[in-house]
């Protein structure tokens, strides 16, 4: 397979990999402490340096890797910061002191959930401090939900996550984000401490932001304006529980989590509009990044809108400094630099699927299109001087159905596998589906920001205009959903016969994808992924 997309090089890869080994790793051996695993990192360095690449570059490599394989378990055992005497203790009453770090979208009224981290603990439990925790607790009468940055005093029932909690539950998704208490069933005290300013602003930009975004279609309809809502600010609490079951059928909630979709079209639409400014480059970096990360922020900066600024940062610094980048580049470095800071992340449904639909697509899905559209040509026999334009427009829409198919297919390997695994259901129509969907989805999100971007500038009819445009897009969108889960076989409740197999599977669909493209895809290779999910789901699901 020849492709211009195959060729790419992404040297901290070869960090990577073996720091992703060390980070599972230590989540096997997390009782270890950390400063053994560090000691043996900076002693691993030390052959390193003796065994020079061009005296012997193999060993310099095992020693490289071996030092990297260390770095992640240590890292590892620095950010999980288990206590394992709380391992086998009961809930304990406790009055703790917190920093709240991320606020969750409210269910109950009267009470508040979120992330914090214990900044004091009343006498015996001083041991706490530091730890990072979930609560979840009653607020005061008339009180509202605590900012992100803010100090509160809380009363409750403190216990340890478990160490190994059960498969899908909510006790997994807590401590694959590193976390290893709960503070539940007590109330919020009083708040000792304001949030910084910069969170107060961010509120104000939420709630304004959710405003712009309702401006001449709340009244008319609503549920329109809950999708956009839940759309553009990762509010999916603004959707109905009907809608909520129809995208999660469909294979579409991704809609509703800002990421990569949503950054790229984002990043996009303000270099576009920097361009026009006649902006110079450092200017539109420094710019977009603060711009693009004040949206982030404002909409809770998720891990996936974090990750997804980092790539996206990484490919225009590229393009501003004149280095050589390339989408695999950059998607290997901000994995990398997301991973030394949280490494924990590493075992988030969202950080395995977001990465490797990413992976997939660079690795298989843009080569697999290119190659389809070199094959596929309409008038191959007919030459070039004697093509009208009804030829050329032709070819055209061929290829761009192509190159769509290619990336649909790359992605629906990955859905497959992530989908069975983290909820529960098989969507071979989603596929189908995302191919319609998500460009169209990509025109609602752009309408949506520019209607936030003329709010925010006092363009309220402007607003009006792009919410209408949008509101448009999304009833398309909802009309074609909700026939497509009415499609006999469109979705279907599955399971992996054991918890590991799903990851087992994902690992192995990735290797074979990196290592053909290792090879540039020769002899047909390119089904080799698909031949890997089929036999997995022979062997290994069960359905209904």
């Amino acid at each position: 397979m020849t492709s211009r997309s195959l060729g790419h090089r992404a040297p901290l890869l070869w960090l990577l990999l073996p720091y992703l080994a060390g980070v599972s790793l230590g989540r096997l051996v997390d009782a270890t402490p950390a400063a053994a695993w560090l000691l043996a990192a900076a002693l691993a360095v030390a052959p390193t340096a003796v065994f020079l690449r061009k005296r012997n570059p193999v060993m310099w490599a095992a020693a490289l890797g071996t030092t990297m394989l260390l770095a992640g378990v240590a890292n590892y055992a620095l950010h999980a910061r288990r206590l394992p005497a709380w391992d086998a203790l009961p809930p304990r009453e406790a009055k703790l002191r917190l920093r709240v770090e991320r606020v969750f979208a409210a269910v109950d009224a009267k009470r508040t959930s979120g992330l914090a981290v214990i900044v004091r603990a009343d006498a015996p439990l001083g041991e706490l401090s530091g730890q990072q925790a979930y609560f979840s607790l009653a607020r005061p009468p008339g009180a509202g939900a605590p900012l992100r940055s803010a100090m509160v005093s809380a009363a409750g029932l403190v216990q340890a996550v478990p160490r190994r909690p059960a498969a899908g539950s909510f006790d997994e998704y807590l401590a694959n984000n590193g976390l290893g208490f709960k503070f539940t069933r007590g109330r919020l005290l009083a708040e000792e401490k304001p949030a910084r300013a910069y969170y107060r602003f961010c509120a104000w930009a939420e709630e304004k932001s959710w405003a712009i975004l309702g401006a001449g279609i709340i009244m008319k309809r609503p549920e329109l304006a809950g999708i956009l809502r839940a759309m553009m600010l990762s509010q999916k609490h603004d959707l109905s529980s009907s809608q909520s079951a129809v995208f999660m059928h469909s294979g579409t909630m991704h809609f509703f989590a800002i990421s990569g979709l949503h950054i790229g079209v984002i990043a996009l639409t303000l270099q576009a509009l920097f361009a026009l400014l006649r902006l110079p480059r450092w200017a539109r970096l420094v710019v977009g990044a603060a711009t693009l990360w004040f949206y982030v922020d404002i909409t809770g900066a998720s891990s996936s809108a974090v990750r997804a600024f980092a790539m996206v940062v990484f490919m225009q610094a590229a393009f501003v400094l004149r280095r050589p980048g390339n989408p695999l580049a950059a998607l290997v470095a901000s994995a990398f630099a997301v991973l030394l800071a949280q490494p924990v992340q590493l075992f988030t449904a969202s950080f395995q699927m977001s990465y490797a639909i990413v992976a997939v697509l660079l690795l298989l899905g843009l080569p697999l299109g290119e190659k389809w559209q070199e094959t596929w040509k309409l008038f191959a026999l007919l030459p070039k001087v004697s093509q009208t334009w009804r030829h050329r427009v032709a070819q055209l829409l061929l290829d761009k159905i192509l190159g769509t198919l290619g990336l649909g297919m790359a992605t629906a390997l990955v859905a497959a596998v992530t989908g069975i695994a983290f909820f529960r259901l098989f969507t071979p129509g989603a596929l189908a589906a995302n191919l319609v969907l998500i460009p169209l989805a990509l025109i609602a999100i752009l309408a949506g920001f520019v209607s936030l971007l003329c709010g925010l500038a006092g363009l309220l009819p402007a607003s009006v205009l792009f919410n209408h445009a949008a509101a448009l897009i999304l009833a398309l969108i909802q009309w074609l959903i909700g026939a497509f889960v009415k499609v006999p076989g469109a979705y279907w409740p599955a399971a992996f016969t054991a918890p590991w197999w799903g990851s087992a599977v994902l690992v192995t669909l990735l290797a074979a994808c990196f290592a053909g493209y290792a090879a540039k895809w020769r002899h047909g290779t390119a089904w080799t992924p698909f031949a890997i999910l089929a036999l997995a789901m022979i062997f290994g699901v069960k359905f209904g």
